[in-house]
């Protein structure tokens, strides 16, 4: 961690010197010093880092090195502040000059900042000269230590060398997944078969990957089944003519002098060649293919059959290897985690013995939770304790607390870390704030990396990216388990880490990151603090001893009572992550004034805001980059010096109602384009000098994921609506249009008006998910039918008489129409049938080809909906095939609607719903309705909508995100008395 600290400082330093401020202050020799020195230090660091856990020296070391190195940044930091500062002060002046009008001038949002002057020169010039000084004597004393100078993340942990032999009787726990993987490797090979096949056991260090190979190395059939059988430690480098010449020597090449890579691969063929084999490759850290490939190739010449286990940490090594199958090792249930403990544990202990200890050896094995090496390592400690009193002390304890665990346990977590790159490292130790069992939102750790500076840059690529990836490596390394994932398109929403894990990180992390859950005085010394969790129960009184922690740069504040906020910011000013998450009941009813302090801060993070604004000093934070707002209440306005956030990455409102928020935005919102995620704009106001209109979105475009524009149609025209340039949008894939919903039955001067708006909203092209909410205009627009990446549609509340050819979307899979109350008939021009295709004979057209979804609600006045437009039905099944993907059917509140169409019978559907429909009900009556023919095919269909599906709500989503969060908070609370 501290390599990737003086990395970033050193990288600082270097655009610093080339800076205004060096040739003003003169400082530029006390900066280069300091660049000069954290290059020398840092090539002591990985030594350092290695002998930090044993050699408490050397941690103290560490501290003070990453110290100076934090203090540095916050030197830094304060300086580019004011820079950033005085540029913004600047184009605010250039542009009241430029106005027109008294209203503009009278906009200003803090005191006047001239460029940095100076007294702050002379104060920052001070303190690197003092940072000097003590980075002297830091240098100094890391000669006493001896550090192994090194230029990167070098190897420093020894890999121990597995190999086949296993007591089977000591294994529990793994018979299905055993057999199962025998039965596998037992299956006759054939023509079409990959060769060479390749099975992958994946999983975190200790879950039992190695043991399993072993199982079914020595397994009895598996011996007899192949001609030639061997286990190879790969471990990490992968070294090729080492295993190569392994493979020789074990398929009788004897013993071979042969060096050279490609003849010891040209032996394995030969010694091969017709032979069913079977290989072990134990322990494979490299993702390079270029090393596998030439073992890949030769290993081709084995006879149908041959098989090759591969066991990893990284899915992505498996997927690197081509594996025909990918096992993902999960943990030991609770009870097998019991027996390995207890076989070991109660070894040397009689009946009585064992009987009283019981109890407590169970929740022993329970903080196991499922490792197969944590219960072994523990078993083996609790061998030669004899008194409960012993047990009770290990129970109550930490599992780094024991020098015998922490090195049994983790070295192999040990040989994880040290594989991460420095940047990777840094991420996964700050996840040592959270308590254990707490649900992780993988966007809030990406922000938390981000605002911290963890994000190593890369030339053209995103930072969000580049985080995104961070995460993603992390868990194909097995460090996170028990994926959340989206329902569109795999991406892991939520995840956990294992508790064993948990302790690991927080050993490496040790008086850095702190969790407190209690207001109980735990004598902990929170100096060198950097990340901190604070729980406070309703009434608890506040630890005032956490002040201490001056340099805290990550504050999570969970509250179920009120607190004084203001005196956070008198504690923390270096602060560069701030949660505040108030529990409901609790809210969080007023930010105060004083978070403009902050200055330092790039994420703001309000859970249960019910506040009516923010202060207008939140515009101070112009290092901000996100700010998210979980909103319960009224709130109506943002600060109308917004525009002033001009590093701001993240603007997410989060609104626990169904409509969309009716939010003041200010004018010049539009200047914030660094801006990547909007969820939601507002166009409202009702002085034309302050309204933000609809024209702020045309140089943002940036904009990705969703966009939700509100509060369309009024005094939104065409002209400002093509301002907006949507289309240039490229990045963003969900589109929400929401019209004003104040006149149900507008004048036709309105309708105009509004269909000339959504004419001139044309959305980018790579559009995935289009919403459109309370149009009043007669048609839609024709650039829908365009419109060829669209998954999702949505209408409600629209006054449209006919729908345009949605039949024609190639890759629409959910359709959903509601409320549009002047819709009669769905025909050809809804399937996108023409009158020219009606007359080719020849050809077969296929309509809605990737539709599965398809809901009908509160339709009034629907009477009819028939696909063929008169034509002969048989005529038109022969032409057209229609929604052959179709698997539900929903269709609710459309009391004139008589019939469904024919092409019904020839779609695959699975679910039919039909509810408050009372014609349609009678007609589809099971075995004796009219339109029974068309249906009895379909094997769910429902008419109760008390049994059927339930109405979720926009804000569901939401809510079920935050029970999972409670019930994971739960259940750490139930851990809590073990």
């Amino acid at each position: 961690m501290a390599w990737a600290l003086v990395s970033a400082i050193k990288d600082q330093l270097s655009s610093f010197i080339t800076s205004e401020f060096t040739s003003i202050a003169n400082v530029k020799g006390e900066v280069q010093k300091l660049e000069s020195k954290f290059h020398t230090i840092q090539a002591m660091l990985n030594d350092a880092e290695k002998r930090q856990v044993k050699e408490e020296a050397v941690n103290i070391w560490l501290y003070k090195l990453k110290d100076v190195s934090y203090q540095m940044d916050d030197v830094l930091d304060k300086w580019n502040t004011a820079m950033i500062k005085a540029e913004i002060e600047k184009q605010q002046k250039d542009e009241e000059e430029k106005a027109e009008t008294s209203a503009a001038k009278k906009r200003k949002v803090w005191p006047p900042i001239s460029i940095p002057n100076l007294f702050q020169h002379r104060d920052i010039a001070h303190k690197i000269k003092d940072l000097n000084e003590k980075l002297d004597e830091i240098d100094r004393e890391g000669e006493m230590y001896e550090f192994v100078l090194t230029r990167g993340n070098e190897e420093v942990v020894e890999r121990p060398r597995t190999t086949s032999f296993v007591d089977v009787s000591k294994i529990f726990g793994r018979d299905k997944v055993k057999d199962d993987l025998v039965r596998s490797l037992l299956g006759k090979g054939s023509e079409e078969e990959i060769n060479p096949h390749v099975i992958s056991l994946v999983g975190m260090g200790g879950i039992g990957k190695t043991t399993l190979a072993q199982l079914v190395y020595n397994h009895h059939e598996v011996k007899v089944h192949f001609e030639k059988k061997l286990w190879v430690c790969v471990s990490d480098p992968f070294d090729q003519c080492r295993v190569a010449k392994a493979i020789v020597q074990a398929f009788g090449g004897g013993d071979s002098n042969i060096t050279e890579l490609q003849s010891l691969l040209e032996k394995i063929c030969e010694l091969i060649e017709g032979r069913k084999i079977f290989l072990v490759f134990d322990d494979v850290w490299t993702e390079d293919f270029t090393s596998w490939e030439p073992f890949r190739l030769a290993l081709q010449n084995g006879a149908p059959g041959s098989r090759i286990i591969v066991t990893t940490r990284k899915r992505r090594v498996a997927e690197m290897m081509e594996s025909a199958s990918i096992i993902n090792l999960e943990e030991l249930s609770e009870e097998d985690c019991w027996s390995v403990f207890s076989k070991l544990a109660f070894c040397d202990k009689n009946f009585e013995e064992c009987k009283q200890i019981e109890d407590i050896g169970r929740k022993i094995a329970k903080k196991c939770k499922g490792l197969p090496l944590a219960a072994k390592t523990l078993g083996s400690l609790m061998r030669f304790k004899k008194s409960r009193e012993e047990w009770e002390i290990v129970l109550c304890s930490s599992m780094w607390e024991f020098e015998d665990v922490e090195r049994g346990l983790f070295a192999p977590l040990l040989l994880s870390y040290y594989d991460l790159s420095s940047p990777l490292k840094q991420c996964f130790l700050c996840c040592g704030v959270f308590p254990k069992d707490y649900g992780f939102s993988s966007d809030e750790l990406v922000f938390m990396w981000m605002a911290l500076g963890y994000i190593k840059p890369r030339a053209n690529m995103e930072m969000e990216i580049i985080a995104r990836e961070y995460f993603e490596n992390l868990a194909i390394r097995s460090f996170f388990q028990d994926f959340v994932k989206e329902e569109d398109d795999d991406k892991i929403k939520y995840c956990k880490m294992h508790d064993i894990v948990h302790d690991f990180v927080q050993l490496m992390s040790k008086n850095e990151c702190f969790t407190i859950n209690s207001d109980i005085s735990l004598g902990v010394d929170y100096k060198n603090a950097r990340h901190l969790q604070l729980e406070l129960l309703k009434n608890a009184k506040f630890p005032e001893s956490i002040y201490s922690a001056k340099t805290l740069r990550t504050l999570i504040f969970e509250l179920q009572g009120s607190y004084n906020l203001s005196t956070l910011s008198q504690h923390f000013r270096c602060l560069r992550v701030l949660t505040l998450c108030y529990e409901y009941p609790s809210m969080l009813r007023e930010l105060p004034n004083a978070v403009g302090n902050f200055i330092h801060l790039r994420y703001l993070y309000l859970v249960n805001y019910c506040g009516d604004a923010l202060p207008e000093t939140i515009c101070n934070l112009c290092n901000l980059q996100i700010l998210h707002i979980d909103l319960v209440g009224g709130f109506q306005k943002l600060p109308q010096g917004m525009d002033k956030l001009i590093n701001l990455r993240h603007f997410k409102l989060d609104c626990n109602i169904a409509r969309y928020p009716n939010i003041n935005f200010p004018r010049g919102f539009g200047r914030l384009t660094s801006l990547r995620t909007l969820n939601h704009f507002n166009v409202n106001g009702e002085d034309d000098s302050e309204r933000c209109k609809l024209g702020e979105l045309r140089n943002l475009n940036h904009l990705q994921g969703t966009l939700q524009i509100n509060g369309l149609g009024k005094e939104v025209d065409q002209c400002e609506a093509m301002n907006a340039q949507l289309k240039k949008k490229i990045n963003v894939r969900t589109l929400k249009l929401w019209f004003h919903l104040d006149e149900w039955d507008p004048k036709e001067i309105t309708r105009g008006m509004d269909a000339l708006v959504l004419n001139a909203l044309e959305p980018p092209p790579n559009l995935e998910d289009l919403s459109i909410l309370y149009y009043k205009g007669p048609t839609l627009s024709p650039w829908m039918v365009s419109l060829t990446n669209l998954k999702k549609l949505y209408f409600e509340g629209l006054l449209i008489e006919h729908l345009p050819p949605l039949g024609k979307l190639p890759a629409l899979t959910s359709l959903t129409i509601r409320m549009i109350n002047r819709l009669k008939k769905l025909g050809v021009e809804f399937m996108g049938i023409e009158e020219s295709e009606k007359e080719k004979d020849d050809i077969s057209i296929t309509l809605f080809p990737n539709l599965i979804t398809l809901k009908f609600y509160k339709l009034r006045e629907w009477e009819e909906w028939n696909e063929n437009g008169g034509e002969e039905e048989e005529d038109c099944t022969r032409r057209f095939v229609i929604m052959p993907r179709l698997q539900h059917l929903s269709i609710e509140n459309c009391p004139k609607l008589k019939s469904l169409p024919n092409f019904l019978c020839t779609t695959p559907l699975q679910h039919l719903e039909i509810y408050h429909c009372q014609i349609l009900e009678e007609w589809c009556k099971r075995g004796t309705g009219e339109e029974w023919p068309k249906i009895s095919h379909i094997p769910n269909i429902n008419f109760d909508p008390l049994y059927g599906r339930l109405h979720v709500a926009e804000g569901l989503s939401r809510m079920l995100d935050r029970q999972w969060r409670m019930l994971t908070r739960q259940k750490r609370a139930q851990s809590l008395q073990y």
